[in-house]
């Protein structure tokens, strides 16, 4: 689970509503993950890798993001990947609506990097329940060091859960909290 995407991807706590045009068609989806590079999503029409789609969808209170991308990847039944077409000015909405989610908590991001000291986890935005299958992973499987928690805006009782799991069973430092994190890691 090291970091090798382009683009870091957000993931969010419910699935967003988005509306997804194919071949004159326009169906429900729901946007499950998002990263100024693309997207994942359900939704019940049939897609084929290669296909060019049309995306519309809010980010919480964005503004319309609208926009063409490709399906590069069939993940499961109705689950999708796909790549953005997007020029200057979508990159710039999508990169505002991520920021935005991030900050006030709406969404999350987990990441991993290699650093002099071991593998350190980075948690930016919610650390829910939601997130437990990134954070674990990192944790058991990849076998991170320390978890820097001080870009941490919003934090559930199954995240602290996951941070106390990763210290008293796996000896994880977590020296950086957010001060969502320190008032929740006291109560």
């Amino acid at each position: 689970m090291l970091e090798k995407r382009r683009h870091q991807r957000i993931r969010f706590d419910e699935a967003l509503p988005m509306k997804i045009g194919h071949r004159g068609a326009r169906a429900r989806g729901a946007l499950e993950n998002l990263s100024l590079g693309g997207l994942m999503f359900r939704t019940e029409l049939p897609l084929t890798v290669g296909e060019t789609i049309g995306c519309e969808f809010h980010v919480f209170e964005s503004p319309l993001i609208d926009l063409p991308a490709v399906v590069a990847s069939r993940v499961g039944a109705g689950l999708y990947g796909a790549r953005f077409q997007a020029g200057p000015m979508s990159q710039h909405l999508i990169e505002d609506a991520i920021n935005r989610a991030i900050e006030t908590g709406q969404a999350g991001i987990i990441s991993i990097h290699e650093l002099a000291g071991g593998k350190v986890m980075r948690v930016c935005g919610a650390l829910t329940a939601n997130h437990r299958n990134d954070f674990m992973h990192g944790v058991e499987r990849v076998g991170v060091a320390e978890i820097d928690l001080s870009g941490v805006t919003l934090i559930d009782d199954a995240g602290v859960a996951f941070c106390r799991r990763a210290v008293e069973q796996f000896g994880v430092r977590i020296d950086a909290r957010s001060p969502c994190v320190a008032a929740a890691w006291r109560d």
